[in-house]
């Protein structure tokens, strides 16, 4: 299942900058995870927080995340 960066971010009316500048990522990385792309666990929980969740919501966000 895809994740829901995308679907999140863009319902705070976030832009890919303004989550990467948050989350302490490039915008590319943002945009690679919103196309799929694999990540590191601590990128998730950066993006996650950036976004204004807790960490509990990990599965909101990540839904394919296993844990």
């Amino acid at each position: 299942m895809k994740n829901q960066v995308r679907e999140i971010r863009e319902a705070q009316l976030m832009s890919k900058a303004e989550l990467a500048r948050k989350a302490g990522v490039s915008p590319v990385t943002i945009d690679r995870i919103e196309n799929g792309a694999e990540c590191r666990m601590s990128t998730r929980r950066k993006i996650i927080l950036a976004l204004g969740l807790k960490l509990t919501d990990r599965n909101e966000v990540f839904p394919d995340d296993g844990l």
